[in-house]
C-alpha cells in the first residue's frame, strides 16, 4: 500500500514564495534552537520537581496537608523556574525585540534601535563572572551608548556553549537581518 504523504519524492505543487500557514512575523519567535546547557539545567530542575512532587504525595499521605501543600508549593516553584530557563533569549517579531532574562523582559521597538552587530569582546561564561574571549551580539538604541547595554546573544552563553561556532553566527546574522528589515532610519 503506497503512501505518498511519507515519501519524500512525491511532487510539490505549491510555489516556493508563498509564505507558510506558520509563517506569522507577528508572533514572537525566537531565532535559535534553546542550548544543551540550558535545556539540560532544565531537564534536571524538572527531574528535581518529580522528586519533589513525590515527596509531596508522600507527605500528604501520612502527615499534615499543610506540610504537603508546602512542599507542593515548592515544586510548582522548581516547575516555573524550569520553564522560565527555558523561556530566556533574544525573541523577534516585526513589531520589536525582546531580551528574555530569568528576572526580567527588555522589549524594544524597531524605531529604538540603531543597530544590532556583533563585537570581538571578553564575554561572560555561562553567565558566571568569569570572563573568555568571544563574541558577543550588541544592540545599539536610540539614546542610550553602546557600552551601557549588556549583550544580547553571546558566543559563551548556556545557548551555544557546546555548539558549533556557526550556530551563534547564524543566530547573530539572523537578528540582524530582521533589525535592518525592520527598524526605520
Amino acid at each position: 500500500m503506497p503512501l505518498p504523504f511519507l515519501t519524500a519524492d512525491r511532487a510539490f505543487d505549491t510555489a516556493d514564495d508563498v509564505a507558510l500557514p506558520y509563517d506569522d512575523r507577528d508572533r514572537w519567535r525566537r531565532p535559535y534552537r534553546p542550548g544543551p546547557w540550558r535545556v539540560g539545567a532544565a531537564a534536571l530542575l524538572l527531574l528535581l520537581a518529580s522528586f519533589v512532587l513525590f515527596a509531596a504525595v508522600i507527605i500528604a499521605a501520612t502527615a499534615k496537608p499543610a506540610s504537603a501543600g508546602t512542599v507542593f508549593a515548592i515544586a510548582l516553584v522548581v516547575v516555573v523556574c524550569a520553564l522560565r530557563l527555558l523561556r530566556m533569549g533574544v525573541w523577534v517579531s516585526s513589531r520589536g525585540l525582546r531580551h528574555v532574562t530569568f528576572v526580567s523582559t527588555r522589549t524594544t521597538s524597531w524605531e529604538q534601535v540603531v543597530s544590532a552587530r556583533t563585537v570581538q569582546q571578553p564575554v561572560r561564561w555561562l553567565g558566571l563572572p568569569r570572563t573568555v574571549q568571544g563574541q558577543a551580539l550588541v544592540l545599539t538604541r536610540r539614546g542610550r551608548s553602546a557600552e551601557s547595554s549588556a549583550p544580547l546573544l553571546t558566543s559563551h552563553n548556556a545557548d551555544f556553549l557546546g555548539r558549533d561556532q556557526l550556530a551563534f553566527d547564524r543566530a547573530a546574522d539572523t537578528v540582524e537581518a530582521w533589525a535592518a528589515e525592520y527598524r526605520r532610519d
